[in-house]
């Protein structure tokens, strides 16, 4: 178990054993039977929390990042990193005020609200898909077979159902007091082996003269076009409901615009110590397996105690996105899907997206940038051109049978594009939105005809 001794296994447990004090303080804050504060926290989010837990929570995918870091080195800066911090000044600056102008507590619901409810149920669906924690259950899953050896899929069987139990008994609340330790404990463990390698390995110099030369540059051997896709997979954060959950929760408009904001500075920096962390794995673990090369090469290099506040952050990380993550699948399942509100539904929504997550984390096999491509390019093309089209435009935008059909005519296109002898010249993401975006087109086209402003005979 790469030397873990027990100074290591004390600092681990005792900072695990902090985080779920958190969850049953918060459990007990908990107002009983009042529906807005098991989902939102009664809209009482302040700065401070609305940043733990949005940072926290959006960062379970760790060993996602650090595979493409140790296969093709800062590319995965740019296709995991830049490109999300465009997207999330966009959504503070753009989406947030017209965002706080609806009264809801989904994303569904919001859109039901702007379209209809056929709208909102296709929506609720998507949330489902979009929001299975399938990459983090994959991630738990890895963290544990590395520490203990167990096979992969009873550890991803153990890690699943100890969060589904953990998950179980705490509304919002709850996860936003869990997510500020985890934050914290994350952000130690992530810096404290960037600063270790640099101290044992030396700076830049050793990482020129130990990685390959495209491992230094921000492409690498892609092309601009297959970047891309990872850019507009990013702008699918603008229909995220984990994003739109808080942004609800929040105590203002305002709390949740520079929360944003606050929270995407402090992504660089997480982002930076991850990749270079990884970078200097590959550097120093050329001949490793890049699913776990980070973690391996974090135990052999930190001294003995902080293996255990190391141990303790990779898991926060990995929780910190899958409680959260089961809670809005469970919430969409439910309350958007089933119409209920009580506590027993949303318990057997929870074991429910827990066994498709189980059966689907099989399924990919452990692949979790395949898992972020899959679902981001049916999130970018099902859902992000038809919301956006109803926050910027007014007169004419679509309607809710319009909704539906070109939401279901871009996945349709996406799937037939991908599977198809021609569908490797060219992403099947692009083929999605550009049949999105005509779709929205015409509609807007024949609601402007048929409305006072158009001229039916010239339309």
């Amino acid at each position: 178990m790469r030397n873990i001794d027990g100074w290591d296994w004390t600092a681990f447990i005792v900072l695990l054993l902090g985080t779920c004090l958190l969850v049953v303080y918060g459990n007990r804050r908990q107002r009983r039977g009042d529906f807005l504060d098991y989902m939102l926290m009664g809209r009482q989010l302040t700065t401070p929390m609305f940043v733990a837990t949005l940072a926290a929570t959006w960062y379970g995918g760790i060993f996602g990042v650090t595979k493409i870091t140790f296969e093709r080195g800062i590319y995965s800066f740019l296709t995991q990193g830049v490109f999300w911090y465009c997207t999330y000044i966009i959504f503070a600056f753009l989406l947030v005020p017209k965002i706080r102008n609806f009264k809801a507590v989904t994303l569904p619901q919001l859109v039901g609200q702007m379209f209809g409810k056929r709208s909102a149920q296709l929506s609720a669906i998507f949330n489902v898909v979009n929001v299975l924690p399938i990459v983090y259950t994959i991630s738990l899953g890895i963290f544990l077979r590395t520490i203990s050896g167990i096979d992969a899929v009873t550890s991803t069987i153990i890690a699943l159902a100890l969060v589904v139990v953990y998950t179980m008994f705490s509304g919002f609340r709850a996860i936003v007091y869990s997510d500020i330790a985890q934050f914290i404990i994350m952000y130690i463990a992530v810096a404290s082996v960037f600063f270790f390698s640099l101290t044992s390995h030396g700076g830049y110099d050793f990482l020129i003269e130990n990685l390959p030369t495209n491992h230094l540059t921000l492409l690498g051997e892609q092309g601009i076009l297959t970047a891309l896709v990872w850019g507009i997979i990013a702008l699918s954060t603008l229909v995220d409901p984990n994003f739109y959950q808080r942004v609800f929760a929040a105590r203002s408009e305002k709390v949740a615009r520079w929360g944003i904001v606050i929270t995407s500075c402090v992504w660089v920096t997480f982002d930076i110590f991850v990749v270079a962390g990884a970078l200097y794995a590959r550097a120093v673990l050329p001949d490793g397996e890049s699913y776990n090369a980070y973690l391996v090469y974090a135990l052999d290099l930190l001294p003995s105690g902080m293996k255990g506040i190391l141990l303790a952050g990779i898991c926060a990380t990995i929780i910190s996105t899958l409680d959260s993550y089961l809670f809005i699948a469970a919430n969409s399942l439910a309350f958007d899907l089933g119409g209920y509100r009580h506590r027993r539904a949303q318990i057997i929504a929870l074991i429910t997206s827990a066994v498709i997550t189980l059966l689907l984390a099989q399924l990919f096999a452990g692949n979790i940038p395949q898992v972020w491509k899959l679902l981001g390019t049916y999130s970018a093309v099902g859902l992000l051109l038809p919301v956006l089209s109803g926050y910027f435009v007014n007169s004419a935008k679509i309607n809710d049978r319009q909704f539906v059909t070109i939401s279901i005519s871009s996945i349709l296109a996406t799937t037939i594009w991908k599977f198809s002898l021609i569908g490797h010249h060219l992403d099947e993401l692009y083929i999605g939105l550009i049949v999105s975006g005509l779709g929205i087109g015409i509609a807007y086209l024949v609601n402007w005809c048929n409305s006072d402003g158009g001229q039916a005979p010239t339309c």
